[in-house]
């Protein structure tokens, strides 16, 4: 059966206003996912502080909400802001790990190095405009639905166990967590405001699951991961255009989602009409 989503997008043009509303977008999602470990945690757990236009989050060493998102996009960051920062990571025995958009202000990169700061790897964003309703078609081998409250484990087991077998397309991730860590990270991030999730399943069987975060206008696309029995086999590109139809029919205007560089996910996103907005660089300085 043939794709439901539209073949013609209109292109998107990565300017500094559109990157800043992507970056402002993430970091609120961050935000949130660290206030629901404050609240699970308790407050000396986990925390966020407001640096250079973005957000330095911290919960735990082995979480992957801890680091910093959005950074320059209020000019270079005094160096007092990231000394703080700094020190706040570092009396909990954690490193400093800096997300820096390619579009943000200029010498950033240059400061950050100064500081020792390594280059350890980029991620890519890319985004597809919704100026066009996007018509979802049922498949008769994947059915998919949004994941009640009473199917919250299934979800994050589904989630989880894609993420601990990842696709060896494209360069290795410059990140790994214990399972533990990304099952209470991925239980955490329900806590998002705007965050829908998502369930697939081929031949009855669970095969995949996913979410979207809507914020203002933009349709944050995270979480999605299918187990590797199931790879190949048009979930992951179901559940993409699930997501987009759901996105247009909300009123966003842009798609955005993250991916390794060359990887199979980059593939897929760009077959339905993706395009590369611009890399950011993953910089880490140690505790």
């Amino acid at each position: 059966m043939q794709s439901g989503v539209l073949q013609t997008v209109e292109m998107l043009f990565a300017s500094t206003e559109l990157a800043r509303r992507i970056e402002a977008a993430e970091g609120a999602m961050i935000e949130d996912c660290t206030a629901a470990i404050a609240r699970r945690a308790g407050k000396d757990s986990a925390f966020s502080l407001a640096i250079g236009g973005g957000v330095a989050a911290f919960s735990g060493k082995d979480s992957p909400f801890t680091k910093v998102v959005g950074l320059g996009f209020e000019g270079v960051p005094a160096s007092s802001a990231l000394e703080r920062v700094e020190a706040e990571f570092g009396k909990r025995g954690a490193g400093v790990q800096v997300e820096l958009c390619a579009l943000a202000e200029a010498g950033t990169a240059e400061m950050l190095a100064r500081r020792g700061y390594v280059l350890v790897g980029f991620e890519n964003v890319l985004g597809r405009a919704l100026d066009e309703p996007v018509v979802w078609r049922e498949r008769a081998e994947i059915a998919l639905e949004r994941c009640a409250d009473g199917e919250l484990e299934a979800w994050i087991d589904v989630v989880v166990s894609a993420f601990a077998v990842p696709d060896a397309q494209g360069v290795a991730s410059h990140e790994s967590f214990p399972r533990a860590a990304l099952e209470r990270s991925v239980r955490d991030m329900t806590g998002a405001r705007g965050l829908q999730r998502y369930l697939a399943r081929r031949g009855g069987a669970l095969a995949g699951g996913a979410s979207m975060r809507i914020a203002g206008r933009v349709a944050q696309l995270c979480g999605a991961g299918t187990l590797p029995e199931h790879r190949r086999c048009g979930v992951q590109g179901a559940l993409l255009e699930r997501r987009l139809a759901d996105a247009a029919r909300a009123g966003c205007d842009v798609a955005v989602v993250t991916t390794l560089p060359g990887s199979k996910s980059q593939e897929n996103v760009q077959k339905h009409g993706f395009e590369l907005l611009y890399a950011r660089a993953i910089l880490r300085r140690s505790a």
